[in-house]
């Protein structure tokens, strides 16, 4: 049996309730288990452990060029994890604005204001 027109946008609106409302339920319940910034965050965890290992490796080779590579793919992992980061207030996700979209508040607000 068919869905209506309406009955579709009704359970369209519902799902980006639930979405918005508890991200983790949909996830379960529609068996994605990440998000891609979850993936994005997690690449960057690993590319930081493969920078620390050659790092290490680096260290007991006693090759410095090797030390500053890995310091610079640990640097990457991290800047990766850092700009995926969601934060967790009152059960919703928020993610960290940028400095892009602090500029572009301000002048939202100055243009409000004139």
């Amino acid at each position: 049996m068919a869905l209506s027109d309406h009955e579709r946008k009704l359970l369209a609106e519902m799902e980006a309730a639930l979405e918005q409302e508890d991200p983790r339920l949909l996830s379960t319940l529609t068996g994605k288990a990440r998000t891609r910034q979850s993936s994005r965050a997690l690449l960057g965890l690993s590319i930081l452990v493969v920078g620390l290992l050659v790092l290490i490796s680096g260290l007991i080779a006693q090759v410095t060029v090797v030390g500053v590579v890995a310091f610079l793919i640990c640097l990457a992992g991290v800047l990766l994890i850092i700009t995926n980061i969601t934060i967790k207030t009152g059960g919703k996700s928020i993610k960290k604005p940028g400095w892009g979209s602090t500029l572009e508040e301000r002048w939202d607000r100055r243009s409000n204001d004139n």
